[in-house]
């Protein structure tokens, strides 16, 4: 089988796909950085909607998810709007967990594995 990579840096890939699975790599918000959770959550999902669909994929066909949160003190926050964008009856598995992330003004970084 093969394996395609989109956006390939020197450390790392954004997006690898093998087979019928699509892998991708932790994604932080850009714009929204240092700004709120709620706007860190959209940006994220915008982003992460962009790279699936690049994949030849969407968010019904989520398998797993890890969400890493600074602060579960923001946990509400971040679900507020993940329920709002996720698929309904397309739920993935899912792990949150506190976690330092690379900079400060990150709050969340998720990271998710869909179907094709």
């Amino acid at each position: 089988m093969s394996i395609e990579r989109f956006e390939t840096g020197p450390r790392m890939s954004q997006v690898v796909v093998h087979g019928n699975t699509v892998y991708l790599a932790g994604v932080v918000a850009n714009k929204a950085k240092g700004k709120s959770t709620t706007e860190q959550t959209q940006e994220i999902l915008s982003i992460i909607d962009g790279h699936l669909a690049k994949a030849g994929t969407d968010k019904s066909k989520l398998l797993s998810t890890n969400i890493y949160i600074t602060d579960m003190k923001n946990f509400a926050e971040m679900n507020a709007v993940w329920d709002k964008w996720v698929s309904p009856g397309n739920t993935p598995a899912r792990a949150t967990v506190q976690a330092g992330l690379a900079a400060a003004e990150y709050l969340v970084e998720i990271m998710v594995v869909a179907a094709k």
